[in-house]
């Protein structure tokens, strides 16, 4: 395994690069908590794809939550019930990514639930074409059976994760803990960025066979 330090546009580029030279419609996960910055990595992507010819949508895991009701019922802060079931991944599933997979239909749902009013958000459907990059984002994407094509998952250690944690969501740590050890994303991720420093990200690299 080697580390290879990479500047953050740097980074992008060679996402950008790679996502655009895979043929056909893409399913791509941006995994990892919010200190790490998935949201901001998939968003970055977008424009660049398209200027490469690939149009790119993305879709944030956290417009996939579930009803209050359902999302709440142990209490808002309970790591076990944010880990097991605050994304609607059967919707996210219906309504983004088999849509956006081998003989779906391309008619992609960007948003499903607004959160902050707890309601549906009432958003429009969209059609990501033939050739087209869905890029969804979010914190415990991997290891659950969404169907994704490529898999993208940001790494950071249990002390960066504990320094960048925002404190009102200090809570979700033990959730990310068990993630690490129950799914062990960077093992089998397609691509695994270190960003315990968001300055200066690295590729975790696999060693090539003689």
């Amino acid at each position: 395994m080697r580390i290879r330090p990479i500047s953050p546009q740097r980074l992008v580029v060679e996402l950008t690069e790679r996502l655009a030279g895979a043929p056909g419609r893409l399913r791509v996960a941006v995994d990892g908590a919010p200190a790490a910055g998935p949201d901001e990595l998939a968003a970055a992507l977008v424009e660049p794809l398209r200027a490469l010819g690939r149009p790119a949508l993305h879709v944030r895991a956290a417009d996939f939550l579930r009803p209050a009701s359902v999302r709440l019922e142990h209490g808002r802060r309970n790591p076990d019930a944010f880990y097991e079931g605050w994304v609607d991944e059967p919707g996210l599933r219906r309504e983004v990514l088999d849509p956006a997979g081998p003989g779906g239909s391309g008619r992609v749902l960007p948003s499903l639930w607004d959160a902050t009013a707890d309601r549906a958000s009432r958003a429009a459907y969209v059609d990501l074409p033939p050739g087209g990059v869905l890029l969804v984002s979010g914190a415990l994407l991997l290891g659950g059976g969404l169907p994704f094509d490529v898999t993208v998952h940001l790494v950071l250690s249990p002390a960066a994760l504990a320094r960048r944690t925002d404190p009102a969501l200090r809570w979700t740590l033990p959730a990310f803990a068990r993630y690490a050890d129950e799914v062990a994303p960077a093992s089998f991720a397609d691509v695994v960025v270190r960003a315990d420093d968001p300055r200066h990200p690295a590729l975790v690299e696999s060693p090539v066979s003689p």
